[in-house]
């Protein structure tokens, strides 16, 4: 819809990214609208393009998805946005005079015959010069907006290139398209590309390879990479680009010396190539570790023979050696690695920390990289756990990460401080975490490093192990409840390169691992929604909407996460009685009883619990799953209850946001 309007009030705007609240005047009626509107005040007259969508706690609200800024069409609309604060040295009173005096002629008068504003009294030349010159920088800083449309970015990304080019943004970016890569990721390289040759660049500019370089670092991180080779670099860049070995070995060595890569020889003579921003942060990580490692043992505890033989009391466990000696090891460091594969008893280490030191009146804090893990940490544990971006407090990310290394968090008040799933946790998540953890606090790291990396960038859990400077216990032992399980025993067998249990040393043992073996697609599919459809619940009572989760490597193909979910919802959740509501987006359709997955963070989404007392909240994050509880077609929202019973409310146009997960990919089943 397209609507044309003056803002009457600003209710909240962010000042960064210039996302704003605000009451709109029409012709017969005031509206509510959100959305990014960058450098727009009180008084500015627009035409605003978007939807009404409901929201469920403030009704309805017109959503902006872009907008271009008007000359206001009355004098009294004039008057307001030259008395609302954004003229500099321009009030109601100074506003009304000048209305009152130039009419019709004003614009004019502002913006090509400034002097004439000198004749009205309070106003000297001086001024008048100052109040022409902001009432054309505001009209004309918009502009930005509708010039970054054409490269795909929002009106969010309007203020960074504000703050970075001034005025003079536009002929900026027109002088040097390849400036768009350092404003936002996900920017469209060949269309940027093209723009600049367009303009005359030569193949071999200099701007040009520079750009092409970083564009190339920049797509190792979307596949976990922090740093690459530099002969892979260059071999990437020269099939981009078009140009020659020599060029592209000129531009890296100008990058180096600007400081925006840095080229790091190894032992072998390799030469591998960061981002600055992604060094920086390796560099923090080992920075901050070494100061952990080498700061004044505080928090030691002595007589810890004792210690752990209260502790097997209290919870009525006998430790195994390896155990006992993995608790003498946090005892003695201030940091340590656990790291064992499914079984070997990780979890019953934490549990004897946390009984000996609140013993001792010392605080413990439990915490993972996810929700699902934080939640099952405290289902283990018996203690609240917490994510590591609620723990730390981190809010909102800018997606650059720039100068993460620089980040300072809240300090974590605890004497310990505990992290499982660390495989998951990339080097950003982790520089933050070490910049939080006071000198002294020990920190005890838990994970199985032959889990896959994380999702971001860099192999955290793995490379720390690898570098042998952290106290590390690897737990190997099976213990007698989990050597009981096949799915345990084969992972073992699968990590230690041997093949599944022989038929032989199978008996006495639980029936939860059985391998199909099948190469035909069409069958595989067939044999997927056999077990989904009743198979395991005959045979196990296993409902698949309580107790089975469909793994998958890939999205694409027959048996990607795309084609089987659409296949087990129809077989699983059909609608063929068409009563079950419903909601086509994003080439899908999403209706009451599919399990669904959050795919990115949202810090700000509204959410509420109402199990024993009411509870109040924000924030879901990449990995979460739930299930749809109703779609209201007349309000425009998906409500879904997440797994650990919060509710949420999508509007229709966040519903990208979430997809199914009758079926999820091995990465995302990592994430919950």
């Amino acid at each position: 819809m397209e609507l044309e309007g003056e803002i009457e009030e600003i209710i909240y705007q962010n000042e960064e990214n210039g996302y704003t609240v605000a009451e709109f005047v029409l012709e017969e009626e005031t509206i509510t609208v959100v959305g990014y509107l960058p450098f727009i005040h009180a008084g500015d007259t627009l035409k605003i393009y978007g939807k009404y969508v409901e929201h469920k706690d403030y009704g309805t609200q017109f959503k902006i998805d872009t907008f271009e800024k008007l000359m206001p069409k009355t004098l009294g609309s004039l008057q307001r946005y030259l008395a609302s604060g954004s003229i500099k040295g321009v009030g109601e009173a100074t506003s009304k005079r000048i209305v009152d005096t130039f009419k019709d002629e004003t614009i004019h008068v502002l913006k090509f015959e400034p002097e004439r504003l000198a004749t009205i009294k309070g106003i000297s030349e001086k001024k008048a010069q100052e109040i022409s010159e902001s009432f054309i920088e505001n009209f004309e800083m918009w502009q930005i907006v509708g010039f970054l449309e054409k490269f795909g970015l929002g009106a969010e990304h309007a203020k960074k290139v504000y703050k970075l080019y001034g005025m003079q943004a536009i002929e900026e970016i027109e002088a040097n398209p390849y400036l768009l890569l350092d404003i936002a990721r996900g920017v469209d390289f060949a269309q940027i590309d093209k723009m600049a040759l367009d303009l005359g660049f030569d193949l071999e500019n200099y701007k040009r390879v520079k750009s092409g370089i970083k564009y190339g670092l920049i797509r190792i991180t979307y596949n976990g990479h922090c740093c690459t080779l530099k002969n892979n670099l260059i071999e990437f860049v020269r099939n981009l680009l078009q140009v020659g070995i020599d060029t592209i070995d000129n531009c890296l060595i100008d990058l180096k010396a600007k400081g925006e890569i840095v080229i790091e020889k190894r032992k072998n003579e390799e030469e591998w190539v960061y981002l600055n921003d992604y060094y920086q942060t390796e560099v923090s990580i080992v920075n901050r570790i070494n100061e952990l490692i080498n700061s004044k043992n505080f928090k030691k505890l002595s007589h810890i023979d004792k210690e752990l033989k209260n502790a097997e009391n209290n919870i009525d466990i006998e430790l195994s050696e390896k155990q006992k000696e993995a608790v003498k090891l946090i005892n003695e460091n201030n940091v340590t690695i656990i790291t064992g594969g499914p079984g070997t008893g990780k979890t019953t280490i934490i549990k004897t920390i946390i009984d000996i030191y609140e013993k001792k009146d010392k605080k413990v804090v439990l915490c993972a990289p996810t929700g699902r893990a934080a939640k099952r940490m405290t289902e283990t544990t018996g203690k609240d756990a917490s994510t590591l971006h609620r723990l730390l407090e981190i809010g909102k990310i800018d997606d650059s990460f720039e100068k993460s290394y620089k980040y300072e968090g809240t300090p974590i008040n605890a004497d310990v401080v505990i992290v499982e799933e660390v495989s998951m946790v990339d080097m950003f998540l982790m520089n933050y975490l070490l910049r939080c953890i006071f000198k002294g606090t020990k920190l005890v790291l838990v994970g199985d490093s032959d889990q896959l990396p994380s999702v971001g960038p860099g192999s955290v859990l793995k490379d720390l192990i690898a570098s042998e400077q952290i106290a590390t216990i690897h737990l190997d032992k099976i213990f007698r409840q989990a050597a009981k399980s096949k799915i345990i025993l084969n992972a073992h067998r699968v990590n230690n390169g041997e093949g599944f249990l022989p038929k032989e040393e199978q008996e006495g043992l639980n029936e939860d691992f059985f391998f199909i073996d099948e190469t035909n697609q069409e069958k595989m599919l067939e044999q997927v929604i056999s077990l989904c459809t009743g198979r395991l619940e005959k045979y196990g009572n296993y409902d698949f909407f309580k107790n089975i989760q469909v793994l998958t490597p890939t999205k694409k193909g027959v048996l990607g996460t795309k084609e089987l979910n659409k296949v087990l919802q129809q077989y699983l959740n059909p609608n063929s009685d068409g009563l079950l509501k419903e909601k086509n987006a994003n080439g899908a359709i999403y209706r009451v009883g599919d399990r669904v997955m959050q795919i990115k963070n949202n810090y700000d989404m509204y959410w509420e619990k109402d199990i024993e007392e009411k509870e109040y909240g924000s924030g879901v994050f990449n990995g979460e799953t739930g299930t749809i509880i109703n779609v209201n077609n007349t309000e425009k929202i998906v409500e879904v209850q997440f797994d650990d019973d919060k509710i949420c409310w999508y509007e229709f146009s966040e519903l990208d946001q979430i997809e199914h997960s009758y079926s999820i990919t091995i990465h995302k089943a990592q994430r919950k």
